[in-house]
């Protein structure tokens, strides 16, 4: 398979649980703010690193399930920075959805271009690199918003959150092909 045909794959599983996730609940997550998106990636990721480290996971879901939990959090991330957050529940799934769709797209662009400067090097990278450099991101997001947003030299929030969910892309490209599912 392709990359793009990868990246499609991975977030066409992706996609699946935001929407069954926004048939149980909605879009519930449309109250949070930026911030507690952030701080939902880091218990996602932290978590990954554990398992990486440890070898030892005591909740029946491994690294796949938070890969892909990271991708749907920072699209919701993405919609949140541009909406702002809200007091209610103010969008259908249907309109939800449609902002999943305009933020991945988004994303995919990204990461072709991106990955057409650095030449697939991504692929001769360690899952474990994918983590820390979502932490990474994680960390220089909090400083950001710590900073209510301003910056002096680097990307903003939205950066972040694209190379957070590209990674995770990359990550759940990694296993699907270690699982011979590619």
């Amino acid at each position: 398979m392709t990359t793009e045909q990868q990246f499609d794959k991975s977030i066409e599983i992706c996609r699946e649980i935001f929407v069954k996730k926004l048939s149980d609940y909605g879009a519930a997550w449309r109250i949070m703010r930026a911030q507690s998106v952030t701080d939902q990636i880091f218990i996602k990721a932290n978590r990954i690193r554990q398992i990486e480290t440890t070898g030892i996971k005591k909740v029946d879901e491994g690294v796949f399930p938070e890969l892909i939990a990271i991708v749907n959090y920072a699209v919701i991330g993405l919609i949140q920075l541009k909406l702002g957050y809200s007091e209610t529940i103010d969008k259908t799934s249907k309109e939800a959805v449609e902002l999943y769709d305009r933020c991945l797209a988004e994303a995919k662009n990204l990461m072709f271009a991106k990955n057409h400067d650095y030449n697939d090097a991504w692929r001769m990278m360690r899952p474990q690199s994918y983590t820390d450099l979502i932490l990474t991101k994680i960390n220089r997001t909090k400083m950001i918003e710590d900073h209510e947003g301003a910056t002096l030299a680097s990307e903003g929030i939205d950066a972040n959150y694209f190379d957070m969910l590209i990674y995770a892309v990359f990550g759940i490209i990694q296993h699907l092909e270690k699982e011979n599912k590619f």
